[in-house]
């Protein structure tokens, strides 16, 4: 494959201008600033031209000038991936922010959501109905990056993975060809998206099996002193090796934010807090997550009953966009008592107050679903880490980045060879993509050299093709 263009031909470009009915953004537009914004605010790429797409005939065209122009391609979607993979510098980004319906057929108990959409707008359609569908844990995470990379949610648990609902997608390939894979079309497109990330093409639009939930559900946010987490993170391991499925939880080390809703003598206190959400009935979760909120002595318990619509905004203020992130993740077989002192050590030395180190339990339907069903294949681990960095202050970066990368290497004993992709900074090699992806790689580059032999979709987690264009 020739190399990238950085510099676009300015007669190619105005035919493409002519059949792009969105928007086309470029260096020197009075938008282009806040266009090239994502999530992340380390992240500042200059791509050549943003194409904020307002169809399929859209991507189509903007898949096809990138193509043909060899251009380097992203695609933005929620635009919340913190590794900021929706942008590129001196390529073409196929905007699909504009893209969010959400239609919801609660007889059928599914939903068409474009790839623009956020789990806010999902959330806010389907509870309309009594209903949901796994998502993330944050309102303006974007559907289409989580659901291609996985997906863990308040009731990972009970319902899997995101990716496991998925009944239907449609992308665009990069040939330009529209498509929609599903288990009795374009099969093997169908297994690589879920999981597999945005190697295949462009997505435009999931459909989703929902479940039955809300409008309320009960939850666990009770907080203990950092000093005692050593023997109450022991205490909630025994708990989340025998719940039930209905309880999805993560022993989370924080301090307790600066917020007007907790007394000002505690805010910024180191604290553990088992956070929990039983996927139920609110009196069925209350005696079954009863035993968290009694590990030890709390400092202050907001646990109770809440709208679903006000869980899955909860963290929302603690992860603004345009503030600084740097996260990365591991898998634990097991929680062994050196694992978790070395991460509350960790936390004793952590250089931002707003850093978090979640250990989400796993297990349940996750642990159901075969690992050569999807391209999602860690199946089995227990336990997944993640160290989410947040900061504010550009000249903090260096000493943030350090700390994540010590701890992220401190774990590393305890550890499998895989990571979660949608946890992660894009910096790990090949090595440590075929670990993740396992016996499943082999078969994802089968599909990547089917749908996308020229590597045009490589601004992701990438599966590198190995078939010669044109053989």
């Amino acid at each position: 494959m020739k190399a990238d263009k950085t510099a676009i031909d300015g007669d190619a470009f105005e035919l493409f201008r002519a059949r792009f009915h969105g928007q086309l953004v470029q260096p020197g537009d009075a938008e282009y600033d806040s266009a090239r914004q994502v999530w992340n605010g380390m992240v500042d790429k200059h791509p050549a031209v943003i194409a904020r797409c307002t169809g399929v005939a859209d991507v189509v065209a903007a898949v096809t000038f990138a193509r043909e122009q060899g251009l380097l391609t992203a695609i933005r979607g929620g635009g919340h991936n913190v590794a900021g993979l929706a942008m590129c510098d001196g390529g073409l980004v196929i905007d699909l922010s504009e893209l969010r319906s959400v239609h919801v057929d609660p007889e059928r108990k599914t939903a068409r959501v474009e790839a623009g959409a956020t789990w806010g707008d999902v959330d806010r359609e389907t509870q309309t109905f009594g209903l949901i569908a796994p998502g993330g844990v944050v309102s303006d995470t974007g559907v289409a990056g989580l659901t291609l990379g996985g997906g863990y949610g308040h009731t990972r648990r009970k319902y899997g993975l995101t990716s496991d609902s998925v009944r239907t997608i449609d992308l665009v390939t990069a040939a330009g060809e529209f498509l929609t894979a599903s288990p009795t079309e374009h099969e093997d497109l169908f297994w690589a998206l879920r999981g597999g990330g945005g190697n295949f093409g462009v997505v435009t639009a999931f459909e989703f099996d929902l479940y039955e939930l809300g409008p309320e559900v009960m939850t666990v946010g009770t907080m203990y002193p950092l000093e005692d987490a050593s023997t109450l993170i022991r205490r909630w391991r025994d708990f989340v090796a025998d719940a039930v499925d209905e309880t999805s939880s993560t022993a989370v080390l924080w301090r307790i934010p600066d917020l007007t809703a907790f007394p000002e003598p505690l805010r910024g206190r180191p604290v553990f807090i088992p956070s929990s959400v039983y996927a139920g009935p609110v009196e069925e979760g209350a005696k079954a997550m009863q035993l968290l909120r009694e590990l030890g002595t709390p400092i202050v318990d907001p646990s109770g009953p809440q709208t679903y619509l006000e869980l899955q905004t909860k963290y929302d203020p603690f992860f603004p966009a345009g503030d600084r992130y740097y996260w990365k993740s591991r898998y634990l077989d097991d929680l062994s008592g050196e694992a978790i002192d070395t991460m509350i050590e960790a936390m004793t030395k952590c250089p931002s107050s707003r850093t978090m180190v979640a250990i989400r339990a796993l297990g349940g339907q996750i642990a159901r679903v075969d690992p050569s069903e999807t391209a999602f294949t860690n199946r089995d681990s227990p336990f997944m880490i993640s160290i989410d960095s947040t900061w504010t202050d550009p000249n903090e970066d260096d000493e943030n980045v350090q700390w994540t990368q010590e701890l992220w290497d401190a774990m590393a004993p305890y550890a499998t060879e895989q990571i979660y992709f949608n946890f992660d900074m894009n910096e790990t090699g090949e090595d440590v993509r075929r670990a993740t992806f396992g016996e499943n790689h082999e078969r994802l580059i089968e599909v990547k050299n089917k749908y996308d032999p020229e590597n045009r979709f490589r601004v992701n987690q990438n599966i590198r093709p190995t078939v010669k264009p044109g053989s």
